[in-house]
Order: C-alpha cells, then structure tokens, then sequence
C-alpha cells in the first residue's frame, strides 16, 4: 500500500483493503524486524486488526492489532500480497 500522508488517509487505507492478504513488517527496534502474513479482519477508529495465516506463520490463528500512527511512523509496513 502507499504510504499515507496523515491519519485519516491510513484509516482510509486500510478500511478499504478489508478482506485481502497483506504481508506485515513490524519494526521491533535495534534493526530487527518481523514479517507475518495475514488478512485485514477489522478496523476500529484507532486501530486495526490483522489475523495471521495459520500456514504461513508460527502464530497460527493469532490477531494482531497496530495503531493507524504505527503506519504513519513506518513503524509497521503493509503490503498486499
């Protein structure tokens, strides 16, 4: 996805993109970084949630919630798969 240029355009991002598998690149500090891969399940007004593959990853079955900043601050990366 391109990289929005304030909150409501992350929202925007995201909420459009519901249902469809995204690669998620989460930055954990110090230059080490996680990628999962999953589907955009829900979006709520301050965050939203993806629910990993349970093929593709070690956290089958897992949701995971990121702030829409967490995007702005490119502290978590989504691309769609």
């Amino acid at each position: 996805m391109k990289q929005p240029a304030n909150l409501c355009a992350a929202y925007n991002s995201v909420a459009r993109n519901i249902g469809k598998r995204v690669k998620v690149k989460t930055n954990q500090g110090r230059n080490r970084f996680d990628v999962a891969e999953g589907v955009i399940r829900e979006t709520y007004p301050c965050v939203f949630l993806v629910e990993l593959e349970p093929v593709l990853s070690e956290e089958a079955g897992k949701t995971m919630s990121f702030s829409y900043t967490d995007v702005l601050t490119k502290d978590v990366e989504l691309v769609l798969c």
